[in-house]
């Protein structure tokens, strides 16, 4: 039987990576999306193409509670096993002090912390069955701190935190691990010029930006590891050093 890996939001950029990585390994994908679905549509047929029948959608706002049981019960019936959870589904923008609302509190915590902690949870004894894998996509900016962007910090070092509290609790069965990505994309809808991406790149020890690919890269190496979990894995080039 193939295994089976479940992406949040798997429509684009890095999800879309780790989807076509895994398809190339023979797994059963399940692509989550919010509001990209001709994004989300076209990728699973793209994938059905060379892999016929091993991949489905499931939309939902990981904000929104009934959204999160709706996934579950969607996951939970596409393939008989679900063996890697891909936590990878983030909302990102800045939040100034003086502009902060508690809408702005509830999305960002909603998507990037409660959202994988309760899918965590309705996925869990799938994943125990399977002797399966979490990863959770943290940020490596945690450490130096962003200004503007306190919440969205606050709910990645959150989503840390969960990912060495689980390792524990769900061991021996599940690893439950973090990668944390470096520079390697504009925001949504902002386009760097040359001279912002060198700057950034001479922060950079080995001086390239990032690819969505070595993140799939760092997925499926945690994927067939059996003896890491708690951990968090930076890939930034030694930015953070």
């Amino acid at each position: 039987m193939n295994k089976t890996i479940f992406i949040t939001g798997a429509a684009k950029r890095i999800g879309k990576e780790i989807a076509l990585t895994f398809k190339e390994l023979g797994w059963n994908i399940i692509i989550h999306y919010n509001s990209s679905k001709n994004d989300a549509d076209n990728l699973a047929d793209q994938i059905n193409k060379d892999n016929p029948n091993s991949a489905k959608t499931v939309q939902g706002n990981l904000d929104v509670k009934e959204d999160v049981q709706k996934i579950l019960n969607e996951v939970n019936d596409a393939f008989p096993s679900i063996d890697l959870l891909i936590n990878n589904a983030s909302t990102f923008y800045p939040t100034p002090i003086d502009e902060i609302s508690e809408d702005h509190w509830e999305k960002l915590i909603g998507s990037n912390l409660k959202g994988p902690l309760f899918l965590i949870q309705g996925l869990k004894e799938k994943l125990k069955k399977s002797n399966g894998s979490i990863i959770n996509i943290t940020d490596t900016n945690l450490t130096k701190g962003v200004a503007n962007y306190s919440i969205y910090s606050a709910a990645k070092a959150g989503l840390e935190a969960i990912t060495k509290g689980l390792a524990r609790e769900l061991a021996p069965e599940i690893k439950v691990n973090a990668i944390a990505p470096g520079a390697m994309l504009e925001p949504p809808d902002v386009t760097w010029t040359e001279e912002q991406k060198n700057k950034v790149i001479e922060t950079i020890p080995l001086k390239r930006m990032g690819s969505e690919k070595d993140i799939a890269n760092a997925v499926k190496f945690l994927a067939n590891s059996e003896y890491i979990t708690g951990q968090t894995i930076k890939v930034d080039g030694g930015r953070s050093l």
